[in-house]
């Protein structure tokens, strides 16, 4: 250490005492590069690890938001169900996966690395895999925080602007049709863990989350909504259609397990709340089978949403056979975990038909969402099926679109980011807020309030961003589309 000071010392005297001959302490050549590793990124290892945090539900709006739209209750620790205001930081998914994505199409595009790039597939196909892949991640952002940096976001300026929500929509529903066609008939992309390199199902899984983005607009857009619909509808691959297609990640267990099973291993802090239980057994829904773990006699436990900690503790003692976030099948470590289905897609269009955009029957949709769904979770039962669909609770005698929102908001469980959007957008179902709130207005947050340090690092962005909220940089502060 005392050697290394010594350098230092010298090499700061000769810099003052030799300005004129333009001393550079940055300019050491090769020095700083390790021999020993590669200077170009593997960019399949790079897909590879934005893939595998696809479904975590601690990752921004999955857990929180599954909590704030009463999927979830908390058993322990309740401060998230009481709404205590959270200054959450966006730093690690720009440094996380955003960055790894961003480097796949750096590799690729940069005609000094694409060549090497090449090896792990065609130029053309990584980069349209990494596009939609951003997009699917800056929509969780922007759904939860509003306006964030995008356009100049991952390009190397330390002061990126925000965008607002209407700009970021805008560019994702961009970049999301732009990839599907710049998809072609070169090698796939290696690293691929979800859809092992059919591009056909990725391009399904874009214009499914193009029909997914233009109903969340629907009341502050109708017109772009409709038009951006109706084009995601058409597009080349077409949309999800068949369970078989869904986007889904299966884990491989040991180093990387299933995030659902993390969740329990060791700890007990979540359940499936009374509101969202009530909600299947108001209508006889086989889901509740699976989305919660049953006790020993095939009952659903669920748990009071937005307990003090005190009545959640006395709670979870006197009802120790709550029932955990999914059946034990379901969050094993090798577990396989969904993204975006068929079912989704369905409902989507069952929406979609009921507001007069498209000319599809919204009844013959809606069953085929709901059956989709059924399917999915594995416990469709024809007859059950049939009773189902004309109980009072699900048929669209009346009340349609309310009803087909409904279904949207139970067939994302336990997607917090897209429930709690749904939710927000639609009214659906109509959530009371706990009792026991801590938050000054007590009501359930609409959005995030930016982290902490963004006031100091960008505050001149910053405070545009804050000066376009209502209210400003609130938890009840509403994001544009929420109308």
């Amino acid at each position: 250490m005392k050697f290394q000071k010594n350098i230092i010392k010298a090499l700061s005297a000769s810099c003052l005492l030799a300005v004129a001959s333009s001393c550079n302490l940055t300019d050491f050549g090769d020095i700083n590069k390790n021999p020993n590793s590669i200077s170009v990124p593997v960019t399949s290892a790079l897909l590879t690890n934005a893939l595998f945090d696809f479904d975590t539900p601690s990752s921004t709006g999955s857990l929180r938001g599954a909590l704030y739209c009463q999927y979830f209750a908390e058993t322990q620790y309740t401060e998230t169900s009481l709404y205590a205001i959270p200054q959450l930081a966006w730093d690690g998914i720009y440094a996380g996966s955003m960055y790894d994505l961003q480097n796949i199409i750096n590799s690729n595009t940069d005609p000094a690395t694409a060549t090497y790039a090449g090896l792990n597939g065609s130029n053309n196909n990584q980069i349209a895999l990494a596009r939609i892949l951003k997009a699917y991640r800056y929509l969780a952002m922007t759904d939860s925080w509003g306006d964030i940096p995008v356009s100049e976001a991952l390009q190397g300026k330390v002061k990126p602007k925000y965008d607002t929500q209407q700009e970021v929509y805008t560019l994702l529903f961009k970049e999301l049709k732009e990839a599907v066609g710049q998809f072609d008939g070169g090698a796939v992309p290696k690293g691929d863990i979800v859809h092992s390199g059919n591009l056909t199902r990725w391009k399904k899984f874009a214009n499914t989350l193009r029909l997914v983005m233009a109903l969340r607009i629907s009341k502050v857009d109708p017109t772009n909504g409709k038009a951006q619909f109706l084009d995601a509808l058409a597009s080349s691959g077409g949309v999800i259609d068949a369970n078989e297609d869904n986007t889904a990640l299966s884990y491989p267990g040991g180093t990387y397990k299933n995030p659902w099973f993390t969740l329990y291993d060791g700890r007990k802090d979540y359940a499936v709340s009374d509101v969202f239980a009530n909600i299947l057994a108001g209508s006889q829904d086989l889901r509740a089978k699976v989305m919660g773990q049953n006790n020993s006699k095939g009952e659903l436990v669920s748990f009071p949403y937005g307990l003090t900690r005190d009545d959640a503790v006395t709670y979870a003692n006197g009802h120790a056979d709550y029932s955990f976030i999914l059946d034990q099948s379901l969050r094993q470590a090798n577990s396989t975990s969904q993204i975006l289905t068929a079912a989704h897609a369905y409902l989507a269009r069952a929406e979609a038909a009921q507001l007069g955009w498209t000319t599809e029957n919204a009844q013959n949709m809606y069953s085929k969402g709901i059956e989709m769904s059924w399917k999915q979770w594995g416990v469709f039962d024809q007859a059950k099926f049939t009773t189902f669909l004309s109980s009072a609770n699900v048929t669209l005698a009346d009340n349609a679109l309310s009803k087909i929102q409904l279904q949207r908001y139970v067939a994302f469980f336990p997607n917090g980011h897209m429930g709690w959007a749904e939710w927000r957008r639609t009214g659906v179902p109509a959530l009371v807020p706990s009792s026991k709130a801590t938050n000054s207005s007590k009501k359930i947050p609409r959005r995030y309030v930016y982290g902490a340090n963004e006031p100091t690092l960008n505050g001149e962005n910053f405070n545009a961003a804050v000066g376009r909220l209502a209210g400003g940089d609130t938890q009840d502060a509403k994001v544009w589309w929420d109308k």
